[in-house]
C-alpha cells in the first residue's frame, strides 16, 4: 500500500516537473534528429490531425477583402 502510494506520488512529482519545463524538454527533444523524426512521424499518423494540417496547409486561396 505504501510502496504504491510512494509510486503514485514520485508519478505526479515528475509530471509536475515536465510540465513546469516542458518548453525546455520540447527544445531538447525537438533539436535531436531521430527524435523530431519520430515525433512528427507519429503526430502524422494520427489521421485527425493530419487531415486538418493537410487542409489548413493546401488549401485553396483564400478571399482578399
Amino acid at each position: 500500500m505504501v510502496r504504491k502510494m510512494i509510486s503514485i506520488f514520485m508519478l505526479g512529482l515528475a509530471g509536475y516537473f515536465v510540465f513546469e519545463n516542458r518548453y525546455r524538454v520540447m527544445n531538447m527533444l525537438l533539436g535531436n534528429r531521430f527524435l523530431r523524426r519520430v515525433a512528427v512521424g507519429s503526430i502524422m499518423g494520427l489521421p485527425g490531425i493530419r487531415s486538418k494540417m493537410m487542409d489548413s496547409l493546401f488549401s485553396g486561396p483564400s478571399e482578399f477583402q
